[in-house]
């Protein structure tokens, strides 16, 4: 699909926001969502398929129903369990899958203008950190399609034993204000200048922006993300921040 640019407008006031913040830390930092804001797919979500698909681990009867009865009463709780469902593997097992679930879905559709603004970060100095709810080891594989440090991707996880990955939570749930709190936590309690995301679970994601934040959106009216990325647009003119619509 041919997705719409950003305007001028748009990279003047990256570009602005750039310079006023390398004027104040040669080493300043930007933090983006994944899925729904680098790319138009789920890459967490096609993990999950993935594994339903081949059969990788025990599931119960009816998969999808059981996650969306989890997210219905507790989001967090439901992002966790697409981890904990990895549980007796090793980690190293369970990330050839998620290579092998992003190359069954190639070529990801990558926003281009996402991965020119972040081209320009990594060429001005600028740690970017991928800050999504879905796990970190479904979205691994796609930021190094973006030229991203794997271990830059701070996600939903569980504590790693001896290689093998077991159902205990590790560290922050990165969901609305967990991603804010899960990115100060690497990052020493220094927050970003810019930070872009799509949907209102990014909200105080781009809130915690202190020089720009981007709100994206890409899906069509009959997408059950419509709403919310809708949602967030009103309240990024509200704010003045920027908003994009790709399509």
């Amino acid at each position: 699909m041919k997705y719409k640019a950003y305007s001028k407008e748009i990279w003047s006031r990256i570009n602005t926001a750039l310079d006023y913040a390398l004027a104040k830390d040669s080493e300043p930092i930007a933090a983006f969502d994944a899925d729904g804001t680098l790319w138009d797919t789920d890459l967490g979500e096609a993990f999950f398929q993935h594994q339903i698909d081949h059969k990788l681990v025990d599931l119960p009867e009816d998969p999808w129903t059981h996650y969306h009865e989890l997210k219905k009463k507790d989001p967090t709780e439901a992002y966790l369990w697409l981890a904990q469902i990895n549980h007796g593997q090793k980690l190293e097992t369970v990330q050839q899958w998620a290579e092998h679930a992003v190359k069954e879905q190639s070529p990801i559709p990558v926003f281009d203008d996402q991965r020119k603004v972040i081209d320009l970060f990594l060429q001005k100095g600028v740690r970017i950190y991928i800050v999504t709810a879905s796990i970190t080891w479904a979205v691994e594989p796609g930021v190094k399609l973006l030229g991203l440090d794997p271990k830059n991707v701070i996600g939903v996880e569980t504590e790693v034993v001896n290689k093998v990955v077991t159902k205990d939570q590790k560290g922050i749930i990165t969901y609305q204000m967990g991603k804010v709190e899960a990115l100060l936590e690497r990052t020493g309690g220094k927050k970003p200048f810019f930070a872009s995301g799509n949907t209102m679970s990014d909200f105080q994601l781009l809130n915690s922006a202190g020089d720009l934040a981007l709100a994206v959106s890409a899906a069509n009216q009959d997408d059950r993300l419509f709403k919310t990325e809708n949602d967030l647009q009103k309240i990024a003119m509200q704010k003045s921040w920027i908003h994009h619509r790709f399509i």
